[in-house]
């Protein structure tokens, strides 16, 4: 049964969380927005629940504190509550009172799943950007396109045959020694144990293979806010196909988008496809040693150059989810709940901006 989201405890203390909070606070503004997506979200949340059984923590409460964690870099649900029980200004942006008790770290690995089908990641970055004041900040018209790695929470050592054959030589213990040198290892032939979803990847020549997957994020480049984000298993052409499946769901226009991208994007395919939908590839040309898909046609206008100056600003929004919500290597296990950590903090990306972006005069 889904419980209530109501603050309690105000009759009973002598302790006021709103008087406590400063006015001007940038959570305040983040709070406001917040709760108008959550309020888009109550039909969602009502498929979720069951109406039968006792009250369960309110998944309002749930993804306000899991805001928290990715704003203030907290490594564990352990560490959030721990922080929620004593830091007002976390009870206050949660919706607790100031004698409510927290709820067991244990409560988010059992309602992850429950967020997870109802694809809420997603649905709350949708809500936020779909508001009046923050559709305003928003270009239609010009994007930009890139991936970045996440590591999965798996080693390399659990990367094995899939046929159980030449397996590590075992040392004995939970971290056995492991000599890898002069096998090949492939992810057509080996499979990580500790997560299947993960693949062995490297990010260019000379670099170490890891185990991971890739973030997508599409950013649209007046206000530099990221409108859709996904997470694939690591290969060649996850960049690519994310990128199409992406701006698709964003280039139903009666007139022509641009989709700004790097050179790994170079590519005859990818150039065709875009073009066939309409959208102008403003993609880095890639002219080392072969011929570059994107020509005059595309190069000759100012926009282009714009488009590539703009373009690096999705490196700031990876920086920022991968350094301060925390997933540069995940935590968790399995491409669906590692997608959903990924897009969920492309949101928090989105509220942390938005506080100076809405009051920036127009």
């Amino acid at each position: 049964m889904r419980g209530s989201d109501e603050r309690t405890g105000e009759l009973f203390s002598y302790v006021d969380l709103e008087a406590r909070v400063r006015a001007d606070h940038p959570l305040r503004a983040i709070r406001e927005i917040v709760n108008m997506a959550l309020e888009q979200l109550q039909p969602d949340f009502a498929v979720l629940y069951s109406k039968m059984g006792r009250p369960s923590i309110a998944p309002e409460k749930l993804l306000r504190a899991m805001l928290c964690q990715a704003f203030y870099s907290i490594r564990s649900e352990r560490q959030l509550m721990d922080r929620l029980e004593f830091d007002l200004l976390f009870r206050w942006f949660v919706g607790l009172g100031i004698d409510d008790p927290v709820w067991d770290h244990s409560v988010f690995s059992k309602n992850r799943d429950r967020l997870l089908d109802g694809d809420i990641a997603a649905k709350l970055l949708s809500a936020v950007l779909s508001q009046s004041r923050v559709k305003r900040l928003l270009s239609s018209d010009h994007f930009s396109v890139d991936g970045t790695l996440v590591e999965a929470w798996a080693s390399t050592k659990s990367f094995i045959p899939k046929d159980g054959t030449d397996g590590p030589a075992g040392g004995g213990g939970r971290n056995e020694q492991a000599d890898f040198h002069g096998q090949k290892r492939s992810n057509e032939t080996h499979m990580s144990t500790t997560d299947p979803d993960a693949r062995l990847y490297r990010k260019g020549a000379g670099k170490e293979a890891r185990l991971c997957f890739i973030g997508h994020g599409l950013m649209e480049n007046r206000s530099g806010l990221l409108v859709d984000a996904c997470l694939t298993p690591a290969n060649g052409h996850a960049e690519r196909v994310a990128a199409l499946v992406m701006i698709e769901r964003h280039g139903d226009r009666p007139h022509r988008i641009t989709l700004g991208a790097d050179k790994a994007y170079d590519t005859q395919d990818f150039v065709n496809e875009l073009r066939s939908m309409g959208v102008t590839p403003h993609v880095a040309q890639n002219t080392n040693g072969r011929r570059s898909a994107i020509d005059a046609r595309t190069t000759r206008h100012r926009g282009y150059g714009m488009s590539q100056r703009i373009r690096k600003r999705i490196e700031e929004t990876f920086g920022w989810i991968k350094t301060i919500a925390g997933q540069d290597k995940t935590v968790y296990r399995g491409l669906d709940r590692v997608g959903f950590a990924f897009t969920f903090a492309a949101a928090a990306y989105n509220l942390v901006r938005l506080p100076k972006l809405l009051a920036a005069p127009p």
